[in-house]
């Protein structure tokens, strides 16, 4: 028995997986359905022939790589109002350093996680330490410098 991983993303997140599956299927479908390059050009194998059938293993492989995904995805949902005080996936979370820079971050799974767009994955160090924990609470993160962090803020808005 093999554990699959699961892939947490929101609803946009899914949607472009979704959109990229899609595009890539259509993809396929041309390119083997019009001329197939000979595999044999007199007694040479085509270089054209060897070039079609690599573009088109990694078609495959990327498209066998979605079909894992879309298989083993969970939707990232606002949790119940009970539980939205303490950092979970779909938080936005407003952390003050020592300093007193203020950061936001958006907890997301390992497909979406976008630093530059303030995207996390809640398996990243920060991502980590910051599952479970509530406003007022600090947090510490050694990688690569050590940094604290005081959470300041949780809020839940999936777009």
């Amino acid at each position: 028995m093999t554990d699959e991983k699961i892939f947490y993303l929101t609803k946009k997140g899914l949607e472009k997986v979704r959109r990229e599956y899609a595009e890539l299927r259509k993809l396929r479908l041309a390119k083997t359905k019009g001329d197939v390059p000979r595999i044999l050009q007199s007694e040479d194998v085509n270089p054209e022939y060897l070039s079609f059938q690599e573009d088109l293993g990694f078609l495959e492989i990327r498209i066998a790589e979605l079909e894992n995904i879309l298989k083993n995805t969970r939707m990232i949902k606002i949790p119940p109002k009970e539980k939205r005080e303490a950092v979970n996936l779909g938080a936005t979370v407003t952390l003050e350093e020592q300093d007193g820079k203020v950061n936001e971050f958006m907890i997301v799974g390992t497909l979406e996680a976008n630093p530059i767009q303030g995207k996390i994955s809640s398996e990243s160090p920060v991502g980590k330490e910051l599952l479970g924990k509530l406003v007022g609470d600090q947090v510490t993160i050694s990688s690569p410098v050590k940094v604290v962090y005081k959470i300041k803020k949780i809020k839940y808005q999936l777009s």
